[in-house]
């Protein structure tokens, strides 16, 4: 669709001046359809935005004498041309925009290429910049263009260099010493920086991150923004008010109905609307075969992982540590993949991108509540070392006979979940899972923004209409208040508990608290105190630019909960309806595994992923420990890279014991074992952990003798090591993960795995 760049409500839009209802959603259709319009508005909002960052920390410098007459000679002949732009209904912010660009250009121009850098020269920005133009000879601007190169501006005064790289004449030099800012010029750039500012809502700038340093020369490919956050205004006298976007609705836990409905005593209303999250095209400056990760355009967070190290059996004969079912990591990596950038480092979870995908398990026996199978063969990317996979499956629920259950819906309706991909994808996500409940099931809907409200009580799914059509009203705007809304949920959950029921509270957010309680220490807390009540937690994350992915992991973990990254329709459909019982049916807490390694058969091991998820060797018989759950019918895959004894490995050495000797060896040690696993867990309601114990032998298996699951498993593995740059990924490669992924593709009903062999492609187009 061609658009005209010069279409002055693109930049009202950008700036939020539009206020006609109409108007806005007619730019919003065309936005949605249009690349290039949002590329262009994408533009403008980040040229205001630097714009407004760059004249407050500009040093003040004085012009010369030359540039002064330069300057003046030059608007002799021009009227005023931003007068001319500020009669039309659009051009006041037509032509703010416009000025700010010309005085930035400028200003930069008149500093000279010793005081800007030829790699950060603004002037030089790729990205359009409506500037007027005078018309023939009238003096009145006729036309909006894109701006010219820097040297144009430089004509201006024939004394200054007419190209970036060139060297102004010494005399030019001597009158160009770096003085005060004169006072014209001073309130000059006030004058333009002062109504730029204003949009982006200085108000809520708490919520707003600075913009990253420019990287290169392509404005709009090199900075990334975020939504500003709702206005707030007073809410006395005012009907119907709202909450979090909804009108009427509860407070705090008290019924509401058609009644005032106020969050922290605000009146809340929608800010300008936002930009569907667009991805960030790679800078010109960076140089082949490289591209910038995620964290680079945004200001996502992610927790540093460090890969497990190889451990001397001899020393460390245990490995002890917490499930992990989540699935998170993988379909965020997808996220970053199809946008085409690299995942952060911190974003890629190996286990939870291997237990994205379900495996070929035995299901379990009689009224036991796992089964467990081991497999191993060599290592495909150290031949010499072996492979070892430990596959668990859960017991299956009937969802026909599945337990009522007793749910509650808190959603995060501030003002960063505006976006196409957060509130209006999460509304479409919980669709899906409310259109699959039945009459014994019971839904609340709890929001925050500001502060929290119960905006549906725990009303029965017989009432879909109603449940669905309070999903329906929400909007977003406001500040993010998570805490709150916690509480909230979990009173709501344990006021309505069902004995013997699914009583589960679903969190769905982007991360990004800002209000209340902020600090992810306390949120943890706050969470693990909650989670004594016997309230399960899911979580569901949402969102490009600002997604909080450390703190939404922890909360997960610590809530007794799954947590997944929903980035499309369809992964909501997985989570939710294809995985349903998994999510919502907990059929084991607390499950812990711990491995002891025979050292007359093995000199080494690693743990390959699960590293936040690792426990002390005397948390495993301890049931005060808090580790992972399992839902129905989840597969749980581990691997493990083992060194046999007559192969060698880098470990670092451990100097002899003064007071005691090594442990001694037994004669169980010369029994072909290779490890005895053990699996701990207490069933959903009990205190009291249970064991399974299994001792596992190795025979010898070539990896042309591996299973396709095995493959498979192995081929995410070695993609996971090289997203993440892993010390330890051997002779892997994408090419070669690639290869493993298509041997182990196997049957694929859901087509998860062609998916996945698309991803190793897209990758490797990526990375080179």
């Amino acid at each position: 669709m061609k658009i005209n760049p010069n279409d002055p409500k693109l930049t009202a839009y950008a700036l939020g001046e539009i206020q006609d209802d109409n108007e806005r959603a007619a730019i919003e259709e065309l936005l949605e359809h249009s690349e290039e319009a949002r590329q262009e508005v994408e533009s403008i909002r980040a040229a205001a935005t630097l714009l407004t960052n760059k004249l407050r920390s500009e040093p003040i410098t004085l012009l010369s004498e030359r540039q002064q007459q330069g300057i003046a000679s030059k608007s002799q002949h021009q009227s005023h041309p931003f007068l001319h732009l500020a009669r039309s209904r659009w051009g006041l912010a037509g032509g703010l925009a416009a000025a700010a660009c010309l005085i930035l250009a400028i200003n930069v121009s008149l500093m000279g290429p010793e005081r800007v850098a030829p790699d950060k020269q603004i002037a030089q920005l790729e990205a359009p910049t409506l500037l007027p133009t005078s018309g023939s000879g009238s003096g009145t601007p006729s036309v909006m263009e894109e701006a010219k190169p820097a040297a144009s501006l430089y004509s201006a005064n024939k004394s200054l260099p007419t190209q970036p790289g060139e060297t102004p004449s010494a005399s030019d030099e001597q009158a160009q010493g770096p003085q005060p800012m004169r006072k014209e010029k001073r309130e000059l750039v006030d004058a333009i920086a002062e109504p730029i500012a204003a949009r982006v809502h200085p108000q809520d700038r708490s919520k707003t991150s600075p913009p990253p340093p420019v990287q290169g020369t392509a404005l709009s490919s090199a900075l990334r923004f975020r939504e500003p956050a709702a206005h707030v205004s007073p809410a006395a006298g005012v009907p119907g008010g709202v909450i979090g976007g909804i009108p009427g609705g509860s407070v705090g836990g008290v019924p509401g109905g058609v009644v005032p409905g106020v969050i922290g005593g605000v009146h809340v209303m929608s800010g300008p609307p936002s930009l569907p999250p667009l991805s960030a095209p790679v800078p010109p400056d960076i140089a082949p075969g490289q591209r910038r990760r995620g964290q680079d355009f945004n200001t996502e967070s992610y927790d540093q992982i460090v890969d497990n190290p190889f451990l001397e059996v001899t020393q460390n004969p245990l490995s002890t540590f917490s499930i992990d079912v989540d699935t998170a990591s993988y379909s965020n990596v997808r996220r970053f993949l199809n946008r085409d950038m690299l995942p952060p480092r911190g974003a890629v979870r190996i286990e939870e991108m291997i237990n994205y995908f379900s495996y070929d398990y035995a299901a379990p026996s009689g009224s036991n509540t796992f089964s467990v199978q081991v497999e191993i063969a060599q290592a495909p990317w150290e031949l010499k070392h072996r492979l070892v996979r430990v596959g668990i499956k859960g017991k299956d629920g009937d969802l026909a006979k599945r337990p009522p259950s007793n749910l509650v819906f808190l959603l995060d309706v501030s003002g960063s979940m505006r976006p196409e991909n957060k509130l209006p994808l999460l509304k479409k996500a919980m669709r899906l899972l409310v259109e699959k409940l039945g009459e014994n099931d019971r839904v609340a809907i709890a929001v925050y923004a500001g502060a929290s409200g119960l905006v549906l009580p725990s009303t029965s799914c017989e009432k879909k209409e109603q449940i669905l059509a309070s999903l329906d009203r929400l909007q977003a705007g406001g500040s993010t208040n998570g805490g709150s809304g916690i509480k909230l949920a979990y009173d709501t959950a344990v006021s309505n508990f069902i004995a013997g029921g699914i009583n589960r509270v679903i969190l769905a957010t982007d991360g990004d608290f800002n209000v209340g309680v902020t600090n992810q220490g306390d949120l943890i807390h706050m969470i693990e105190e909650k989670a004594k009540s016997g309230v399960f937690l899911s979580v569901l994350g949402f969102g490009v630019g600002n997604y909080k992915d450390s703190t939404v992991e922890k909360i997960a973990d610590k809530g007794n909960g799954h947590y997944a990254y929903i980035d499309t329709l369809n992964e909501a459909r997985k989570v939710l309806v294809r995985e349903m019982g998994a999510t919502l049916i907990t059929i084991a807490k607390d499950v812990k595994i711990q491995i002891e390694f025979n050292p007359a058969e093995i000199k080494a091991y690693r743990l390959i992923g699960y590293e936040n998820r690792m426990l002390r060797d005397q948390d495993f018989n301890d049931d005060t420990k808090d580790a992972g759950e399992i839902g129905a019918g989840h597969t749980f895959t581990v691997l493990y890279e083992v060194v046999p004894g007559g192969a060698s490995v880098e470990v670092p050495g451990v100097d002899p014991l003064k007071y005691q000797k090594p442990r001694a060896i037994t004669s169980a040690s010369t029994s072909s074992e290779m490890l005895t696993l053990k699996l701990r867990y207490k069933k959903p309601s009990g205190q009291s952990s249970e064991l399974m114990e299994f001792a596992v032998c190795d025979d010898a298996k070539l990896y042309s003798q591996a299973s396709v699951d095995f493959r498979f498993v192995a081929g995410v593995a070695s993609f996971g090591m090289v997203l993440r740059d892993s010390p330890h990924k051997g002779n892997a490669t994408l090419s070669s993960a690639l290869e493993l992924a298509i041997e182990g593709k196997g049957e694929d009903a859901y087509g998860y795995r062609a998916e996945f062999i698309g991803l190793l492609k897209k990758a490797g187009s990526i990375q080179r």
